[in-house]
């Protein structure tokens, strides 16, 4: 004769239930592929730069730009300052893809006539170098920009600092 009941020492087996099996493996499912494609969307909108392949991407003339310098972006504010009354005005910044050119790299601007002798000599004897924003063959807006490390880079996690970009 066979005892029904359980003793503590042999407990009933564990048996899976093909439902609850299903439930989880389908809210697993979902839940990647909804943080997939929440990820893609969040990268590929123009309004949401997040990425610097995206900024790389956006430079004007693309190759040259990395391959010569950096890609950036150019924000153009203008400023007004008042005296009586002391108070200051600010435009709306204009958001433009730019590159920032090595110092060893001005060659590029030359070659295409787009510095003058002059603006070469101001701008190397400062230790600076050039940036434009706008196609090359189209005549692109050029300025000579100089590097300013004095706020340091609060993305990068503290104790690393930049390579200096020469």
């Amino acid at each position: 004769m066979q005892n029904n009941t359980r003793s503590p020492h042999n407990p009933k087996p564990f048996r899976f239930n093909t439902m609850i099996v299903a439930i989880v493996s389908a809210a697993l499912l979902l839940g990647v592929f909804l943080g997939v494609s929440l990820t893609s969307v969040a990268n590929s909108n123009p309004e949401n730069i997040a990425s610097s392949v995206y900024i790389d991407s956006a430079a004007p003339d693309a190759d040259i730009c990395v391959q010569y310098g950096a890609s950036a972006i150019v924000t153009d504010t203008r400023v007004f300052l008042t005296l009586n009354p002391f108070k200051v005005y600010v435009t709306q910044p204009r958001m433009q893809p730019g590159c920032v050119l090595r110092t060893s790299d001005w060659a590029i601007l030359q070659q295409r006539n787009l510095l003058t002798s002059q603006q070469v000599s101001n701008c190397k004897n400062s230790l600076n170098t050039f940036a434009y924003t706008g196609k090359l063959e189209n005549s692109p807006q050029v300025s000579c920009v100089y590097p300013n490390d004095a706020a340091g880079n609060l993305f990068a996690p503290q104790g690393q600092t930049a390579a200096k970009f020469q």
